[in-house]
């Protein structure tokens, strides 16, 4: 298995994080790595989202979880790989939140795979979060 873990403090309301992580289509505004996204269904477990990173092919996630203002589980699968990415706010007090995004990469050659894909694929974590947090803030 490997695994990744990025977390950021904001006074952003977990209602506003919530409100920009559930509207998939504008998710482009605040994260630089995607160029096209499209969602099938609700923003809740076992709707699909086709989300295509600049100059790469389309990812398909499968959104696992859900739970309003509080997180979101998106998996995707590829080569007997199972790549989650929990999405969460945790409520830290005094008028604060935490987001946290954690990725876990397991299966068949995971512990392989995982050093080479996990890290390109979490790089831009740090500024996603930041923009994503400072957009609720507003």
């Amino acid at each position: 298995m490997w695994e990744y873990e990025h977390s950021i403090e904001t006074r952003a309301a977990p209602e506003a994080i919530w409100r920009l992580w559930a509207d998939v289509e504008n998710w482009g505004t605040w994260n630089t790595e995607i160029e096209k996204i499209e969602m099938n269904g609700p923003f809740a477990a076992g709707t699909h989202i086709t989300m295509t990173p600049p100059g790469d092919d389309p990812v398909l996630l499968r959104i696992a979880e859900a739970v309003e203002d509080e997180l979101f589980v998106d998996e995707a699968r590829f080569d007997g790989l199972l790549l989650r990415t929990m999405h969460r706010i945790d409520r830290i007090g005094q008028g604060r939140i935490r987001v946290v995004y954690r990725m876990e990469i397991t299966g068949a050659g995971a512990d392989e795979a995982g050093p080479q894909i996990g890290p390109g694929i979490t790089a831009d974590w740090p500024e996603t979060m930041a923009s994503l947090a400072e957009l609720a803030a507003r």
